[in-house]
């Protein structure tokens, strides 16, 4: 299993989505943040009062099996280049383990998707109110 940590500009961020739903992964995490790279976050186009020592960027996770690798990345490239400095980074690391833990599955089956492995959600959900999580019957 490989996590995949993009760092991109938050316009591109849709696109990204949806390309990755096309592609039959629907499920990430994304982390709003600020950084820059070698430009400084200094864009020599902008007029002096614009310029921010760090700019906005969203941060998207995906876990996914190493088979997968390349058709998530090329997804995830063509839908977020510009061309123009400042379109990110992909970052690919090994995963030593995952657990689901609504059912406690682990490895590969933690992964995929219930609907992928041809498996029925349990019969309740959690909804949030506010802080509190209350569980109601028949929602799946």
């Amino acid at each position: 299993m490989l996590k995949i940590e993009a760092v991109l500009r938050p316009e591109n961020l849709e696109a990204v989505c949806e390309k990755l739903r096309r592609i039959g992964y629907p499920g990430m995490m994304v982390t709003e943040m600020a950084g820059h790279g070698r430009q400084g976050g200094l864009h020599p186009y902008w007029p002096q009062e614009m310029r921010e020592r760090f700019i906005p960027k969203v941060r998207m996770e995906i876990i996914l099996l190493k088979k997968d690798r390349d058709r998530v990345v090329e997804a995830i490239l063509s839908a977020a280049r510009t061309g123009v400095e400042g379109d990110g980074k992909i970052f690919i690391s090994e995963i030593q383990e995952a657990i689901r833990i609504r059912t406690g599955e682990k490895g590969e089956k933690a992964v995929s998707s219930d609907r992928a492995a041809g498996r029925k959600r349990s019969g309740t959900r959690p909804e949030r109110v506010g802080t509190a999580v209350l569980a109601r019957e028949g929602n799946v």
